[in-house]
């Protein structure tokens, strides 16, 4: 990754010039011009060289302002909207305005409240900014292109204060998740690496649901669950580990869809791109989302592998795949909400309206009016377009959306801005609304009654393919959880 000179450019260069952006700032420190001392506290030091990590340029406009440059996607200039940097060397008290100036997307949640999350190593729970301190403006000094504006105070010297688009979601936090389930050996939850990234990063794939509905010849219902194709939107993994808490708990919903359900869980499409700090593309630059039609195996190689699966799944006359879901943010709405497919047939497209419609019942952050049916050309590459293509009437296609800052309780008119946790909370909601479309309440009777220790009996028959760690088989998998605890701050910024 690119390393800048600690000159700071002068002002009256084209800063709307994103050419000059390679890489990331590593350990940037930024010197007034003409200072030629010794670097001293106040001389602010940026940093974006880590993962998922995302600024690409710096410049001093005053003692207070700076502009700061989000670095592109790797291989496609188009996209420059997650930033995710660290800011050290600060002096108590110190005042600045930071401006991120060329944001690719006009249209923002800026304009409706939304803040970026700031955390420091003494309080690192990520907390909004005030709206109050942020602007969302249309600049005449950078070719009038969008500009966010936010004012900071740093309170503690020693602090490194990390600045980010929204919360932040690793990769590596992502794998630390899965080890630790997988650590718990609960015989209804397996892993298996479905492929590799360009990098040879893991495609993880999971299974969640009762041993006994996979063995060979076993007739399996299928709800595929897909994440993170668009490495920048960072609450879809959140959603997705709320619905696979669930699905692993001892809920007696949880161990009602397990009887009844197979899930399949894709949660992170695209390893590279989530590593990388981009917000939309692959390493390569692709939109993956963009490219279910005729995937490569050679540079969309997760997607390629996850829709060999899917058609695998498909041409099974044992295995019935009844939903297929792929999990977003999104940058301009509030709330969650779907997108459906438009279909023909009158009655199956009134019945692909019910599963939003019961998660609207659910989930009070769920948005049925904001849920649309479309089948815009633009569209027409993403995986809930051509699945709902491919896959007969008995099978149902979303996308499900989630708002980058806020949603709105029926009724009000107040802006709820999401946290990790309320994330997670649609997660589980997602979840719980599988038994209302089965309506499975008679089986959480049967099996609500007190169940003896976790899972680590074996079951009374032999299944060598469905124990051990990880592996390349289909059918043998492991479990892991949660990672980062954050703990609370001392106190508030």
């Amino acid at each position: 990754m690119a390393e800048r000179s600690q000159t700071a450019p002068e002002a009256g260069n084209d800063l709307g010039n994103d050419d000059t952006i390679g890489g990331n700032v590593s350990k940037y420190m930024v010197l007034p011009t003409g200072y030629c001392g010794q670097p001293k506290k106040g001389h602010l030091i940026f940093d974006a060289c880590f993962e998922s990590g995302n600024l690409g340029r710096v410049d001093q406009v005053s003692e207070f302002e700076y502009d700061l440059f989000i670095r592109p996607d790797t291989c496609n200039p188009r996209f420059r909207v997650w930033f995710n940097f660290t800011v050290e060397n600060v002096k108590e008290s110190q005042r600045v305005i930071f401006n991120i100036v060329n944001f690719s997307k006009t249209k923002s949640l800026y304009r409706d409240g939304m803040a970026p999350m700031v955390k420091s190593t003494s309080r690192p729970k990520w907390q909004r900014l005030p709206p109050k301190n942020v602007y969302y403006y249309r600049c005449p000094d950078h070719r009038k292109n969008y500009v966010m504006s936010f004012a900071f105070c740093f309170d503690r010297e020693e602090d490194i204060y990390q600045f980010a688009y929204c919360y932040p979601y690793t990769y590596t936090r992502f794998q630390h998740y899965l080890d630790s389930l997988q650590k718990r050996n609960m015989d209804y939850f397996f892993r298996e690496q479905l492929g590799q990234s360009v990098q040879q990063r893991h495609l993880d794939l999971l299974t969640i649901t009762s041993p006994d509905n996979l063995w060979e010849g076993a007739e399996k219902k299928v709800v595929f669950i897909t994440g993170r194709i668009h490495p920048g939107e960072t609450p879809s993994s959140f959603v997705c580990q709320g619905i696979i808490d669930f699905l692993i708990s001892q809920h007696p919903i949880a161990r009602a869809l397990r009887e009844h359900l197979v899930f399949k869980i894709a949660p992170m499409l695209n390893p590279d791109g989530v590593y990388l700090g981009n917000y939309r593309c692959s390493l390569m630059g692709f939109d993956l989302n963009r490219h279910w039609l005729d995937p490569s195996p050679w540079a969309h190689p997760t997607l390629h592998g996850v829709k060999q699966l899917i058609i695998q799944m498909y041409n099974d006359p044992k295995t019935s795949l009844e939903f297929y879901i792929d999990i977003h943010a999104h940058s301009t709405m509030m709330n969650g909400f779907m997108y459906g497919n438009i279909f023909e047939d009158e009655v199956r497209f009134q019945r692909q309206a019910v599963f939003p419609k019961l998660l609207c019942q659910n989930a009070e952050d769920f948005s049925y009016s904001s849920t649309s049916f479309n089948r815009d050309a633009v569209k027409a590459g993403t995986g809930r377009r051509f699945l709902g293509g491919l896959l007969d009437h008995t099978s149902y296609c979303y996308t499900l959306e989630v708002s980058f800052y806020s949603y709105i309780i029926g009724g009000t008119t107040a802006a709820v801005p999401y946290t990790e946790e309320a994330y997670m909370k649609l997660g589980r909601n997602v979840a719980r609304t599988f038994l209302d479309y089965y309506r499975l309440n008679p089986m959480v009777e049967k099996v609500a009654t007190p169940m003896p220790s976790l899972r680590k009996e074996r079951p009374p028959y032999k299944r060598p393919l469905l124990r051990g760690p990880a592996s390349s088989h289909p059918n043998s998998k492991g479990g892991k959880k949660s990672s980062v605890n954050h703990k609370d701050p001392s106190n508030s910024f």
